[in-house]
């Protein structure tokens, strides 16, 4: 900046030898006075100047500011004014509908909108005296540039002065067509993740059922060869008596029939058949009973739930279990007063095998120690509680939270899936119960922890 000139030099020049010039009543303090306030407009001017050209640059760096904003934002805007003509848009209104921005200002919202109904909502906002200033939410569909019709969720809100006169409408929305789509993604992929978890179940239930395998075929074998056998039994006692009526029907005389009876001991074959006929169908029940449970145990399960007895449930996971894989196995249980519970008894089922099995598994890993579990459970009227306390090598700290986690096993390789804690975790969680792990006191096996609804508190099904 420039000094300041002086006052000298705006005196007028005295010729040499004459006086200088005077003005009348004005001296040289006068002149000074003058000169000082002119130096101070000056100054205040450059200071003017300064702090002008600093609001310039903050009003620059606030505008880049909002045009950045403007441009980064990915939801569409449209800053109207009463009459609902666009005044201020963005790069993302501009880019959905195919637009310049100088297209758009001063072009009716509802130009943009693809259908009448769209465009009467945007105008019914646009007439509220009052609009609430959280926002109202108006869907639409504008047309795209591409024709087609794009679902955008507005939020308009009100636009103010600095007198608090409404002087427009702000118009921020998101286009749904994405979202929609992400959500009919995220649709099918929870449907497939149900189907695989339906798979999963199945697939647990097929490998527990086929460790029974030989257990059951072996169960099987008792009945029907007790069937087959009376069956043959009959098939002879058949071919006497068919002998015998052939002797009567043929008029033979008294003393040649009562000779024949005694012959093909129709007397005791007569005595037998009670008793035969007696054996057979009760092999042929038991035989149906063990298909019966078979296939209640492996087939899909439909979540039929219905009220139970859980001692009922435990004996034949037992039965099942030794049967199968675990013939030696010492298992502790007296069944107690009736343990009512609303669930499935075949998903009911596969959790107590599966909670055998592993004590099983574990106990049977200790040379020298007979594998033994002992159950027990007990009720408060509100919960019904199971414990399975085995005496095998107990559960590693760090495994503790991972045990119920899918595919997460300990076994060696071939000898399990990972499956069977994990989904026993989810039926009881769909029953309104939970599942839990610890280790006895003493590093002496694991326990393993069920409660179950009461019927009289279950939650319906």
């Amino acid at each position: 900046m420039p000094p300041a000139p002086r006052h000298a030099s705006l005196l007028p020049p005295a010729a040499p030898g004459l006086p200088g010039p005077e003005l009348e009543g004005v001296d040289e303090s006068t002149w000074l006075d003058v000169i000082h306030k002119m130096d101070e407009v000056y100054s205040q001017l450059v200071a003017d100047e300064i702090a002008l050209e600093h609001k310039n640059a903050e009003l620059e760096q606030s505008q880049q500011f909002i045009f950045s904003l403007l441009t980064a934002m990915s939801d569409v805007l449209a800053a109207c004014n009463e009459a609902g003509c666009i005044e201020e848009t963005n790069a993302a209104l501009c880019e959905l509908v195919g637009r310049p921005e100088q297209a758009l200002r001063g072009l009716p919202l509802t130009e943009l909108v693809a259908d009448e109904g769209g465009a009467a909502r945007i105008r019914h906002v646009l007439a509220t005296p009052a609009p609430q200033r959280s926002g109202t939410v108006v869907e639409v569909e504008l047309t795209d540039a591409q024709g087609q019709r794009v679902p955008v969720d507005f939020n308009c809100t009100p636009r103010m002065d600095a007198s608090g006169r409404r002087v427009g409408m702000v118009f921020v929305g998101r286009p749904m067509g994405e979202i929609k789509r992400a959500y009919h993604q995220l649709r099918e992929a929870h449907e497939a993740l149900k189907r695989t978890q339906q798979q999963l179940l199945h697939s647990e239930k097929m490998a527990s059922l086929g460790r029974l395998v030989a257990g059951v075929a072996h169960e099987l074998n008792n009945p029907i060869s007790f069937v087959l056998g009376n069956v043959h039994a009959l098939q002879r006692y058949t071919e006497r008596l068919r002998t015998y009526l052939g002797a009567v029907h043929a008029g033979l005389p008294e003393a040649e029939r009562a000779a024949l009876r005694v012959k093909l001991r129709i007397d005791h074959l007569l005595a037998d058949l009670p008793s035969l006929m007696d054996g057979t169908l009760e092999g042929a029940q038991r035989t149906a009973d063990i298909v019966n449970g078979l296939k209640r145990f492996s087939a899909m399960d439909r979540g039929e739930r219905a009220p139970l007895d859980l001692n009922g449930v435990i004996e034949r996971a037992i039965h099942w279990v030794r049967k199968g894989t675990a013939p030696g196995f010492e298992v502790v249980w007296t069944p107690g007063p009736p343990c009512m519970v609303m669930g499935s008894a075949g998903q009911l089922l596969q959790v107590m095998m599966n909670l055998i099995q592993n004590a099983w598994d574990a106990a049977s890993g200790r040379p020298g120690v007979t594998p033994r579990l002992e159950i027990s459970g007990h009720g408060d009227g509100r919960w019904t509680r199971l414990a399975f306390a085995d005496n095998g090598t107990g559960i590693q700290p760090e495994h503790l939270t991972r045990l119920f986690d899918p595919f997460f096993t300990t076994k060696p390789v071939g000898k399990g899936t990972g499956l069977g804690l994990s989904i026993s975790y989810g039926i009881l969680e769909q029953h309104g119960g939970r599942l839990w792990a610890e280790n006895r006191p003493g590093g002496n096996g694991a326990v393993f922890l069920l409660e179950l609804p009461h019927l009289q508190t279950a939650a319906p099904a």
